[in-house]
């Protein structure tokens, strides 16, 4: 089996810089850690691999000091990795983030199975894996905590609102993976040692064969209209005493305000 994974890096909270002209995180000056839904991801891939006898190519679409990230794949249990880097993908919503990925996913497989994390935790939506599936025109299960290999699909257990669904799916198929489907493992110390002679593929816009029209905000329909930093005001009133002058002065003031 071939599995693609996909990872993010997101920005290490604390680091986050915003272009005060497109709106967007300037990610190149942030610095970036795994997605941590993404671990969950790339265990289930690697896991299945495992299985199967299969291999784990990871690919992520990120700026180029986004390296670091892709060799702790490796570390991780990745076969190879592939970063999709150009100036052209800066601003990307996730239908351009999907589309550049789907470009990827084309030039690299075929693959049997495209695994993603169920979220980011810098965007929440939850849309890139659907949307990927989409452009590649394949089935997806999202939510998926249990997967069972057979030959040509898939029994799979994903999380529903209020309960869980059993499902089989064929392959070529795109999951997303949810946090209960394992524990992730540690890096391994034979392949932390060989991080120096791991070679990270590096793909532009155009050995991915992508449409320019459908790259970074010139692809992206939605957009961030602003952003700032919020201004937090606020008053503190110490209240001393005994229990009763306390509990009247608080009651006084809540009345003042009309809060009872």
């Amino acid at each position: 089996m071939r599995i693609m994974c996909c990872l993010k890096p997101v920005p290490k909270p604390g680091s986050v810089k915003i272009d005060p002209e497109t709106h967007t995180l300037k990610r190149e000056e942030s610095e970036l850690v795994l997605n941590p839904y993404d671990r969950y991801a790339l265990e289930a891939a690697v896991e299945l691999a495992e299985k199967t006898g299969g291999r784990v190519v990871v690919v992520s679409m990120a700026p180029p000091n986004a390296k670091n990230i892709l060799l702790e794949a490796f570390a991780f249990g990745a076969d190879e990795l592939v970063l999709v880097s150009d100036r052209a993908f800066a601003g990307a919503d996730t239908l351009a983030t999907s589309y550049t990925l789907a470009c990827a996913a084309k030039k690299l497989g075929p693959f049997d199975l495209i695994i993603c994390g169920k979220v980011s935790v810098d965007g929440e939506t939850a849309q890139v894996g659907p949307e990927l599936a989409a452009w590649l025109n394949l089935p997806s299960v999202t939510w998926v905590k249990e997967i069972t290999p057979h030959e040509g699909y898939l029994e799979l257990v994903r999380t529903r609102e209020f309960g869980e669904e059993r499902l089989k799916a064929k392959l070529p198929l795109v999951i997303t993976i949810e946090n209960e489907a394992n524990i992730p493992r540690p890096p391994s110390i034979k392949r932390l040692l060989k991080q120096d002679e791991v070679e990270v593929k590096v793909l532009s816009a155009k050995d991915i064969e992508a449409q320019e029209d459908y790259l970074g905000l010139k692809g992206s329909p939605t957009q961030v209209v602003d952003t700032f930093a919020p201004e937090y005001q606020g008053k503190r009133e110490l209240i001393s005493g005994s229990a009763e002058e306390v509990s009247e002065r608080l009651l006084s003031i809540l009345k003042e305000r009309g809060l009872i």
